[in-house]
């Protein structure tokens, strides 16, 4: 038997007012739960969930699997441990007293920069807000790295589950009046941006971002980037746009000999453009730009006990 779940809410959480069945927190890797037998005393105990998503409690022969289950499924399957070999009808309440699996970084231009912990589906809006909003060195935009999930947890109703989205990117305006909108998940990493950027990837002799404050053409971006190694191919330039109906991207493809030549003109590039001066697939170039972001995140957001 289940004890009723008591409402308190851990220090720095996002609280609960109204979950739905999606909604519930699940409880993951290294999470803290208190586990609670109801007069029985001696056999509550707060406990940590082991890498391989297990505890051990007292007088129990076998660990119980508890990551992604919810509290009360948790409470349920120790009560019938119990009920098994020691007590009859064992009356169990589990809470996590420490939610160390579900967070998501909020980084750059942010007031309160700061590795957050949730215990539902938030969405970007919210974590702008926990964080404090942008500070007076923002710029115009913010980035969402989506860097997987530090839930190993899959819903199938979850409409995120089978997103494979490695970065997305947003004007901040847009965000803040409810234009855009963005479900979060664990793992995920807002960085607030302090100018626009623009990637370039592939055979240039510096890859990565530029950070830029005016308009910029492409071949200005490729100098910025130190120029094209020797034999690259210039007839096939990728210009990769997100586009402004979805979260795909289109592909533009430039030929840089008729821009030398004059007979097309030098395009200007948009925020978050990616240059890929390279063959490699679309989703290829997303995710190396999204793990070296991810990599550019401070270890301290990372830090635990």
């Amino acid at each position: 038997m289940q004890i009723p779940a008591e409402t308190d809410k851990a220090p720095g959480v996002i609280a609960t007012i109204a979950a739905t069945s999606d909604d519930r927190y699940r409880i993951g890797s290294r999470d803290v739960l208190d586990i609670q037998i109801h007069r029985h005393p001696e056999l509550s105990q707060r406990v940590p969930v082991n890498p391989n998503g297990t505890i051990l409690l007292y007088r129990l022969d076998k660990p119980i699997v508890a990551i992604c289950k919810t509290d009360a499924e948790l409470a349920t399957e120790i009560s019938d441990a119990y009920e098994e070999k020691l007590l009859r009808d064992a009356q169990v309440r589990v809470s996590v007293a420490e939610q160390k699996s579900q967070s998501i970084a909020v980084i750059g231009a942010i007031e309160k920069p700061d590795n957050y912990f949730v215990n539902r589906r938030v969405q970007l809006l919210e974590m702008l807000a926990m964080a404090g909003g942008p500070n007076n060195e923002s710029g115009t935009r913010l980035i969402v790295v989506r860097t997987g999930s530090s839930s190993t947890c899959k819903q199938e109703k979850d409409p995120a589950a089978n997103d494979q989205i490695a970065f997305m990117d947003f004007k901040i305006r847009d965000v803040q009046e409810g234009k855009s909108t963005f479900w979060m998940r664990p793992g995920d990493v807002v960085s607030v941006l302090d100018a626009d950027i623009i990637y370039v990837y592939g055979n240039v002799n510096k890859q990565g971002l530029l950070k830029v404050r005016e308009p910029i053409t492409l071949t200005q971006a490729i100098v910025s980037a130190e120029g094209l190694k020797p034999a690259t191919k210039k007839d096939k330039i990728r210009i990769l746009r997100q586009r402004q109906s979805g979260q795909e991207r289109e592909e533009i493809v430039v030929d840089l000999n008729q821009i030398d030549k004059g007979k097309i003109k030098d395009p200007f590039l948009e925020p978050n453009d990616i240059i890929a001066v390279s063959q490699d697939a679309t989703k290829a170039i997303l995710r190396g730009l999204g793990d070296a972001i991810k990599n550019s995140v401070p270890n301290v957001l990372y830090r635990f006990p």
